[in-house]
């Protein structure tokens, strides 16, 4: 798993040392840095993990398939006749555009015996077509309104009649304990977080604002990330951007990534730390020494228990704060989550202002007199759209309706509305008929579904067929139509019956059946390469057109000694096609019954 995760992370900056190489040390603390501030991105890590270990496994199992394919000498002699081997023509094209689309009639029922006669090209899954209104639970303006005038209150400061006495609430500018007043005071949504942070940390359409207050100034009530925050530029200091450590890690049993054979308890760990500081205190030429003896941070032994320059707020928050607040050359133990450290600050760069913001911050949810009236409207609207026109009632409301056509019984989301398997399910039942109507309960809302039509496993619908169906068997119709006109043997009699010229294409080969002026031709190139030369061809039906063609040159292809580097070219085509070609070709294989659709376990 590492070295997958080297070799996919091998250009991601922040696992970059200096030198522009992959640094595993940097990615050891990335994942636990994630694990202690994040429960939410460490389970994204953790699905990426997994993410990159399944397609891992199916990259084996496709270089398995590769190793089995290989192109054989008399294939590279084929190859090399049907690049080489060359004619020359003379041509009549006879196009089906000449005859107008409108004095050909096709039926639906020529199109049911094509699709009949070619079952293969039309076999369908069964898939359903529905329809939807979505209703949105989200607060509406007066929410909106009610949350920025709440936070009003905190910027301008109140009284409060409270059990009959007064109290003040100083204006959030006035606070002098800002963790107080932010995370008990005013109850924010998002909690006090002391660390410094840059200007291109900040939100940014309210970067600039904020950055450029005054210590003490506050600025809002803005809106950032669905929520509506009031900040306060609390503190400015000059930090630098990225810092270059080493360090020597002491752990104890209980802490975290603490090895089993850890036995030393909190105290001990940290006697042990403090006596190893007094001696680096006054001989730091013993650091690589114990780092070697005493560091549990493999990511690090084997630098000397350096982290190379890295950028501000990479580790957890105690180490990071030591680093970054102390100067080259400090020396000190740091207690974090992992155990006692002993850091040097071996170097810092590009000092630069950073500023520590306080922020109450209100999410901006409905109110729950809007959640109600979200309710009703989608009850009302389902209640009335199982007696009248769905589209013309959603219509009348200023609602939207969403088509989702071709949904499979397996499928597990509804575009725009996410995972709904759910309505999926429903769709597929046997009891849910046409325009049947159902409310179903979505993240935030609901959405009000019709099921429009059924489309059942088998051949594909005359219907649903047309659009691929109707241009062929009316290219057929033309060039029976021009055959039946037609009763000349000669390139030069068709060309003057028809009113058009005789026309040549030199080069012709059978890899690529094109053909000069008249394009892609694979049957009138297949044809050419029957004739003798001098021989003419009969009307031959085409891609285009309807041709007559006379072989005017045959150019055999030049024998060659070997036959390999052709070999070796359709070995590589073979490969190419396997990422592509490999799984449908496995589902063809396979004969599977698959009962998954009836599954009520989610």
């Amino acid at each position: 798993m590492r070295d997958l995760l080297k070799t996919t992370l091998a250009t991601s900056p922040e696992f970059l040392n200096e030198a522009g190489v992959f640094d595993e040390n940097k990615l050891n603390e990335y994942i636990a840095n994630l694990k202690e501030t994040s429960a939410a991105g460490y389970e994204s890590w953790v699905t990426y993990e997994k993410q990159v270990a399944t397609n891992a496994l199916q990259q084996n199992y496709f270089n398995l398939v590769k190793a089995g394919l290989t192109g054989t000498l008399l294939e590279g002699e084929l190859e090399h006749k049907l690049e080489s081997h060359k004619v020359d023509i003379k041509y009549v094209q006879i196009p089906y555009a000449s005859i107008p689309d409108s004095t050909v009639t096709v039926s639906k029922s020529e199109i049911s015996s094509y699709i009949k006669d070619h079952k293969k090209q039309f076999e369908v899954e069964a898939t359903r077509d529905i329809r939807f209104v979505e209703f949105k639970e989200v607060a509406s303006v007066e929410d909106e309104n009610k949350i920025k005038n709440e936070l009003e209150t905190y910027i301008n400061g109140r009284l409060v009649d409270d059990t009959g006495r007064k109290d003040t609430i100083v204006a959030f500018s006035q606070a002098k304990d800002n963790k107080e007043y932010i995370n008990y005071i005013a109850s924010s949504d998002i909690k006090f977080d002391n660390r410094f942070t840059f200007k291109s940390n900040l939100p940014t359409g309210v970067a600039d604002s904020i950055f450029n207050l005054k210590e003490g100034e506050v600025y809002g009530p803005y809106k950032d990330a669905g929520y509506f925050k009031v900040s306060k530029l609390i503190a400015v200091k000059q930090i630098p951007d990225s810092a270059k450590v080493r360090h020597i890690l002491i752990p104890f049993r209980g802490a975290q990534s603490a090895a089993p054979e850890v036995t030393q308890t909190e105290d001990e760990a940290k006697k042990t730390a403090d006596s190893l500081f007094a001696i680096l205190k006054s001989n730091r030429s013993k650091f690589s020494e114990f780092v070697t003896a005493f560091s549990s941070d493999q990511g690090s032994v084997s630098n000397e228990g350096r982290y190379d320059w890295h950028p501000y707020n990479t580790m957890v928050p105690e180490f990071n704060d030591f680093e970054f607040e102390g100067k080259v050359g400090d020396l000190d133990v740091v207690k974090t989550i992992f155990g006692f450290h002993i850091i040097e600050i071996e170097g810092q760069k590009n000092k630069s202002k950073a500023v520590q913001v306080g922020t109450i911050a209100r999410t901006i949810e409905p109110s729950e007199t809007t959640s109600d009236k979200i309710f009703r409207d989608a009850s009302n609207f389902e209640i009335k759209a199982g007696k009248a026109d769905f589209e013309a009632l959603a219509k009348e409301n200023n609602y939207s309706v969403r088509p989702v056509n071709g949904i499979k019984v397996l499928d597990e989301s509804i575009p725009g509305v996410g995972n709904q398997r759910p309505v999926v399910r429903w769709a597929f039942e046997d009891q849910t008929d046409e325009a049947d109507i159902k409310r179903f309960n979505i993240p935030n809302g609901y959405i009000i579904a019709q099921l429009v039509a059924k489309h059942e496993e088998g051949l594909m619908a005359v219907e649903d067929a047309s659009a691929k169906v109707l241009p062929i068997i009316r290219k057929e119709k033309k060039a029976k139509i021009i055959r039946d006109r037609v009763a000349v043997a000669t390139l030069d009699d068709l060309a003057a019956a028809e009113k058009t010229s005789v026309k040549t294409a030199t080069g012709i080969n059978m890899k690529n059946p094109t053909i000069s002026g008249a394009g892609r031709e694979p049957l009138v190139v297949g044809a050419a390469f029957g004739l003798n030369e001098a021989e003419t061809s009969k009307l031959i039906d085409g891609a285009n057109g309807v041709y007559m063609i006379q072989v005017t040159k045959i150019t055999p292809a030049v024998t060659l000694d070997n036959y390999q580097a052709n070999a070796n070219r359709v070995e590589q085509q073979k490969l190419s096609t396997v990422n592509s070609k490999l799984y449908n070709a496995l589902k063809e294989a396979a004969s599977i019954e698959d009962n998954r659709a009836k599954s009520q376990v989610q």
